[in-house]
């Protein structure tokens, strides 16, 4: 029990949870917009009665272009509402704790250069045959 507690206080889990309550909340307010003034605007465009009966050929293509629209605002809203903030809010507690946003974090590869290089260094000018010589 002590294990699943630990594992949902983690931050993942919640941000996770936040993420998901936030989402739904956005997907009805964006699907009301869509609704109530893309659609009108885009069936007038196709002379049909809504969007959904806008075809082209014998293509329900209103349904798509909704999907679509829907798709962009969501997505659009969630990176300048929440994803850009927190983005710059991260950047500004790193450079108060002094951490370079420039400093590249090292890779498993640089670490095993490095053993890499160590080895080499280590190992004797006149090391026996058949040992390794990287």
């Amino acid at each position: 029990m002590e294990g699943f507690k630990k594992f949902l206080m983690q931050g993942n889990v919640v941000e996770l949870a936040v993420a998901v309550v936030i989402g739904t909340a956005f997907t009805a307010i964006v699907a009301a917009f869509t609704e109530a003034i893309i659609n009108p605007l885009l069936a007038q465009a196709f002379n049909a009665d809504d969007l959904a009966g806008a075809t082209v050929g014998i293509f329900k293509i209103g349904l798509l272009i909704a999907a679509i629209i829907n798709f962009l605002v969501i997505a659009a809203v969630v990176y300048f509402v929440l994803v850009l903030p927190m983005a710059k809010l991260k950047e500004r507690q790193d450079r108060r704790r002094g951490v370079s946003p420039e400093e590249p974090a090292e890779t498993d590869v640089d670490v095993l250069q490095d053993i890499r290089e160590l080895l080499r260094a280590q190992q004797a000018p006149g090391a026996a045959p058949g040992s390794p010589r990287g």
